[in-house]
C-alpha cells in the first residue's frame, strides 16, 4: 500500500462520521471508496465501480443492536448503540471498497509489467488486500487525530486567549469561545480537505446516496432519473449529528467543575459518550417533531452539507441504487416488510 493510498485511506476514516447516514429501522447509507453502502433494518450491501466498469458487492444480513443487546433499547444508551455498528459496519463497507481499489491498483501494475503475455508476471503486483493491522492503525491514528485536533487545540488556544483576556476566567464565556474555535477548524480541515479531487469524488457518492434514500423514500419508482431530480441535502447525516455534537458540548462542558487544562481535557474525553447519547436523541426527536424548535438544530447541518454532498453524476446514481436494491433483495429474503416501490 503505497503512501498515497495511505492518506486517501485515512481521510475517508476521518470523513467517515459526516458521511454515514441513518438508523436501525430506517434506510440509510455511507459513501465509500468509488461505491455507496446501503443498509436497511436487517440487511447491508456495499457496491464498488472498478476502473473497468464493472460493480463489484458485498451484502450480508444485519442484526439490529437492540435486538441482540436488549440494553441499547433505552434512551441515550440507544444512541451509543446504534453509533456504534454504524461505524463498525461503515469501517467494514470502507475496507471492502479500498480492497477491491488496491486489487484494482495490483492487476493494472500487472499488465503494465507484462503487456505483451497472458501469462502472469514474475514481477510482485503489489498487495490487494488492506492487512487487519493496518486498518487497526489507520483507525488508532484517526482517533488520535479527532482527540488533538477537537479537544486539545482548542482547549489550548482557549488557555491561551484567557491569559490576555480575563473576561475568559468564566466558565460560559471560555466554553463559547472554546466552542467557537472547535468549530472553526472543523470548517477549515472539512473546506480544506473537499478541494481535494478524490474527496469530491467521495461527496458526490454521497450525494448519491442521500438522493437514492429521497427517491425510495418518496415511493417513486426507484432509477437514476428519478433520483436524480431530488436534492442531496438530507436531515438524516453525519454532517448533521456532529454539527449537534459540537453546540451540544459547548453547552455541556459550561456545568463541568474543573478549573485546570488536564482536568478540562479528561473530562471532554470522559463525556464523548454521553454528549453522543444526548445528540443522538435530539436528533431523533426533531425528525419525528418536524416543526418543533429542536428542528432549528439540524439547520446548520443542512447548510453544510452544501460542503459534503455534491451532485452526482448518473453512474454514481447507478451504483448507489445497486447498493440499496442488493441490501433489500436480501432484506425481503429475510421476511423483511420494506421492498423496492
Amino acid at each position: 500500500m503505497n503512501w498515497k493510498f495511505f492518506w486517501r485511506l485515512n481521510a475517508h476514516i476521518q470523513l467517515a462520521p459526516l458521511l454515514e447516514s441513518g438508523e436501525e429501522t430506517l434506510i440509510g447509507g455511507q459513501a465509500v471508496m468509488e461505491g455507496v453502502m446501503m443498509r436497511a433494518p436487517h440487511s447491508y450491501c456495499v457496491s464498488v465501480r472498478k476502473a473497468s466498469g464493472e460493480i463489484v458487492s458485498e451484502t450480508a444480513p444485519l442484526a439490529k443492536i437492540s435486538d441482540v443487546y436488549p440494553i441499547f433499547k433505552y434512551p441515550v444508551i440507544r444512541g451509543l448503540g446504534t453509533l456504534g455498528q454504524a461505524m463498525k459496519l461503515g469501517m467494514k463497507a470502507l475496507k471492502f471498497s479500498a480492497d477491491v481499489q488496491l486489487a484494482a491498483e495490483a492487476e493494472k501494475k500487472q499488465n503494465e509489467a507484462n503487456p505483451a503475455s497472458e501469462a502472469p508476471s514474475d514481477k510482485k503486483k503489489g498487495p490487494t488486500e488492506i492487512p487487519a493491522w493496518a486498518m487497526a492503525g489507520q483507525l488508532g491514528f484517526s482517533l488520535l487525530f479527532f482527540i488533538v485536533l477537537y479537544k486539545f487545540v482548542p482547549l489550548w488556544l482557549t488557555e491561551q486567549l484567557k491569559a490576555q483576556y480575563p473576561i475568559l476566567e468564566g466558565r460560559i464565556m471560555f466554553n463559547l469561545v472554546d466552542g467557537i474555535i472547535r468549530i472553526a477548524i472543523f470548517l477549515a480541515f472539512l473546506y480544506g480537505i473537499s478541494r481535494a479531487k478524490d474527496i469530491r469524488r467521495v461527496f458526490q457518492y454521497h450525494g448519491a446516496e442521500h438522493k437514492v434514500v429521497f427517491n425510495y423514500e418518496s415511493g417513486k419508482p426507484v432509477n437514476v432519473a428519478n433520483a436524480q431530480s431530488f436534492v442531496t441535502f438530507h436531515p438524516r447525516c453525519g454532517t448533521s449529528f456532529l454539527i449537534v455534537v459540537m453546540l451540544l458540548s459547548m453547552v455541556l462542558y459550561m456545568f463541568l467543575p474543573f478549573d485546570t487544562m488536564l482536568g478540562k481535557f479528561l473530562a471532554r474525553i470522559a463525556l464523548l459518550p454521553v454528549v453522543a447519547g444526548l445528540s443522538y436523541e435530539l436528533i431523533r426527536f426533531a425528525a419525528k417533531n418536524k416543526g418543533s424548535l429542536l428542528t432549528i438544530l439540524a439547520m446548520p447541518g443542512l447548510w453544510l452539507q452544501r460542503i459534503t454532498t455534491q451532485p452526482p453524476d448518473d453512474q454514481q446514481a447507478e451504483i448507489a441504487i445497486h447498493a440499496l436494491e442488493g441490501a433489500m433483495e436480501l432484506e425481503k429474503s429475510q421476511g423483511g416488510p420494506l421492498v423496492i416501490a
